[in-house]
């Protein structure tokens, strides 16, 4: 009797920070500790975008990397001067270390001098997208 009740108590807890997870995945929003990164052209390998920049770090086999490289796609082709650059992070391992990147996708919106205005771990929504280009182009 008691391995059973041991057995939910362990279900139970793992359905929670399952439930958890998933819920707080994909958010853009800005860690406490993030508020004084700034990016170049020299740390992307490729210009910024003249308004903002949104930078998708992924990896070969992820599944959701793919979803968020045409959401992404999308949201910088309906604004203007905002650059989408996909990093495989697997070839930049010194950026990924210094981002404190710790799973795929990692999102980062930079606003126009490449300072970070957001971060989302996994799959972001495309209105969470444009909110946070609205905020860093302002």
């Amino acid at each position: 009797m008691t391995g059973l009740i041991v057995c939910l108590a362990v279900l139970a807890l793992s359905g929670g920070y399952g439930l958890l997870r998933a819920q707080r995945g994909g958010r853009l929003r800005v860690r406490g500790r993030d508020g004084g990164v700034r990016l170049s052209a020299q740390d992307l390998g490729v210009p910024l975008g003249e308004r903002a920049t949104l930078v998708q770090f992924s990896s070969a086999f992820c599944q959701p990397c793919r979803a968020t490289k045409r959401v992404l796609g999308e949201v910088a082709g309906m604004v203007e001067g905002v650059a989408h650059v996909e990093i495989d992070a697997e070839s930049q391992l010194e950026l990924v270390r210094r981002l404190d990147i710790l799973r795929t996708p990692t999102v980062l919106v930079l606003d126009a001098d490449g300072g970070l205005v957001r971060r989302a771990v996994g799959q972001p929504r495309r209105a969470d997208v444009i909110a946070a280009l609205g905020e860093a182009v302002a």
